[in-house]
């Protein structure tokens, strides 16, 4: 019997990861490492964060502000050793529509409560959940957000005057872009070109380079030295702010709070799934592992700090996070600093970032988004099955046309159905009368499993059958047809039930009718092999002797019958 395996304590849940490192022992050596790897992490963040800020319809500080106040605080609690949290390119399309909907205050709020709902998840240890998100899903969800993403950037990648505002939805957007297109500004053009071309290169020749900052500078410089008569960060949104606002609650009226807490939802949804699958990116990469519902508390804390300062939604950065796990980051502190470094940036350069040319940032950012469409992904999920591809496709379009958080409900559920269509197919239910049980290890079909053959007619009167795989509600109905067909006629029923690893109640109800068929038809039931969580569901549906017997192993349970069989013809004899 398998020794029982204890639960994980409170403390083992939701200590933060930064505790477990000092713990540890964390000496200069560590400070050092991490100092470094916060430092090119900063370096990476600091263009990103301002970019996605303002493709997300807010100004560039709010990036920052983000990026320090979440940043900071999911290192310091969070359940992973890696994790960057900050602002994400996953938010901007659904961060854009609550700003055009509800304004800023409006994002704040949701921001908020999303923070909120994040802590109760963790808290209620849902953590475990979300990695039940179908792989299919999240790579439909996430190249669909690039796409979006992509779209979204070309007014200032191409410096476009539309005639009106930009529509949200895309294909009225692209309908819009396509009537504007005589009003190409060939200078933003050719800086978001050079942007993109800079940053290609440095990933091609020299990966380790800051490519994001080296072409955010390269352009910077060229627009202001040049004069080209390009849109910069100073010119729509003026000088950056050296420093954080002063924290302010945002307003928590009932009326508010009711109106957003869709979006609240949406924000929450997105967040968790996000942040725990950098996690777990963190986790392939690093061979540690994380706490996820700690993970989830500290999202929260982090989106609630980060509302209180005006920033916007704070989620775990994958490309961030890698980063700061190739720079040879020892722990959170790592991710502490990297905050500390961004704060002092705002403090000492911030005027600087007032000659960015928002070309270069899209152009940035269309590199993002391209990376976002997993193509070598996509292709292998095409390739896998038709019920993937199914699933992959209709997250894509859904998050395209429709809406994000749809895409990822109808894919998640189109994937569930998916899954237990194959579990339910999976299941196999061998009968045959009259049948012994055989060693067939070295028959590939049967993956080694014993089978059944012709047995002498001295047994005729015993029936035996095999129920293997997960006995659930998608396979009952074929259980209980294939029960339906065996003999009527025999002394005794023996099922074999040591391959089947769960049973749940619609299972159970199945066992249940047929043991009632059987003891009117005067024959009696042994189940072998039995696993005790199955044996539990059998009892507690009234599966249970005198009508019903239970044997440790198939042979066991032929033996009985037979016993009783002969017990029988004696008792008939007399």
């Amino acid at each position: 019997m398998k020794p029982s395996v204890a639960a994980p304590s409170f403390a083992e849940l939701f200590t933060p990861k930064l505790v477990t490192v000092l713990r540890e022992g964390y000496d200069a050596r560590g400070l050092k490492a991490d100092a470094v790897a916060g430092l090119t992490v900063a370096i990476v963040a600091l263009p990103l964060s301002m970019a996605i800020a303002i493709a997300s319809g807010v100004g560039p500080e709010r990036g920052l502000y983000t990026a320090i106040i979440g940043g900071f605080i999911v290192s310091m609690l969070g359940g992973s050793r890696f994790q960057i949290g900050g602002p994400a390119g996953a938010f901007i399309v659904l961060i854009a529509a609550t700003v055009a909907r509800h304004g800023v205050d409006g994002l704040l709020i949701a921001t908020f409560l999303s923070g909120l709902m994040l802590m109760a998840a963790g808290w209620l240890r849902l953590g475990t959940f979300v990695k039940f998100i179908p792989y299919p899903v999240t790579v439909g969800f996430t190249a669909g957000i690039g796409i979006i993403i992509l779209a979204s950037q070309l007014k200032d990648l191409m410096g476009l005057t539309l005639a009106g505002p930009e529509p949200g939805e895309l294909l009225p957007k692209l309908q819009a872009l396509g009537a504007a297109l005589p009003t190409v500004n060939a200078a933003a053009l050719g800086l978001a070109l050079a942007a993109i071309a800079i940053i290609l290169a440095c990933r091609k020749w020299r990966p380790h380079w800051p490519a994001y900052l080296i072409a955010v500078v390269a352009t910077a410089l060229l627009a202001t030295l040049v004069n080209l008569p390009v849109e910069t960060i100073g010119s729509r949104f003026g000088e950056i702010p050296r420093g954080l606002p002063a924290p302010g609650l945002p307003d928590l009226s009932l009326s508010r709070v009711v109106e957003l807490l869709p979006t609240a939802l949406s924000f929450t949804l997105l967040g968790a799934i996000e942040s725990l699958l950098s996690a777990v990116v963190a986790d392939s990469m690093s061979g540690r592992r994380h706490r996820s519902n700690c993970e989830l508390v500290a999202q929260g804390a982090a989106n609630c700090a980060s509302a209180l300062f005006g920033g916007m939604c704070v989620t775990g950065t994958i490309a961030r996070t890698a980063t700061n796990v190739r720079a040879g980051a020892r722990g959170p502190v790592s991710g502490m600093l990297h905050a500390v470094f961004l704060l002092v940036f705002m403090l000492v350069a911030a005027p600087l970032a007032s000659y960015i040319p928002l070309a270069a940032l899209a152009g940035l950012l269309a590199t993002v988004a391209w990376n976002m469409v997993e193509r070598d992904h996509i292709a292998t999920l095409v390739r896998a099955s038709r019920g993937d591809a199914l699933v992959l496709a209709v997250t894509f379009l859904l998050v395209v046309l429709e809406d994000l958080s749809l895409g990822i409900l109808v894919g998640f559920s189109l994937g569930t159905l998916i899954f237990l269509n194959r579990m339910a197919q999976a299941v196999e239910v061998e009968t045959g009368s009259p049948l012994v049980e055989t060693d067939r290890a070295d028959d590939e079909r049967t993956g080694g499993r014993s089978g059944y053959e012709p047995a002498p007619i001295a047994d005729q009167d015993i029936a035996l059958c095999r129920i293997s795989g997960a006995f659930f509600f998608g396979a009952a109905g074929a259980v209980s047809a294939m029960l339906d067909r065996l003999d009527e006629h025999p002394r005794a029923y023996v099922i074999n039930m040591a391959d089947v690893p769960m049973l749940d109640s619609t299972g159970a109800a199945t066992m249940e009718a047929f043991a009632r068929k059987a003891a009117q038809r005067g024959a009696a039931l042994y189940i072998a092999g039995a696993r005790p969580a199955v044996r539990r569901a059998l009892l507690s549906h009234g599966i249970r002797p005198p009508h019903v017997h239970y044997r440790a192993n198939m042979k066991d349970a032929i033996e009985a019958a037979r016993l009783a069989k002969v017990s029988g013809e004696e008792e008939t004899l007399h």
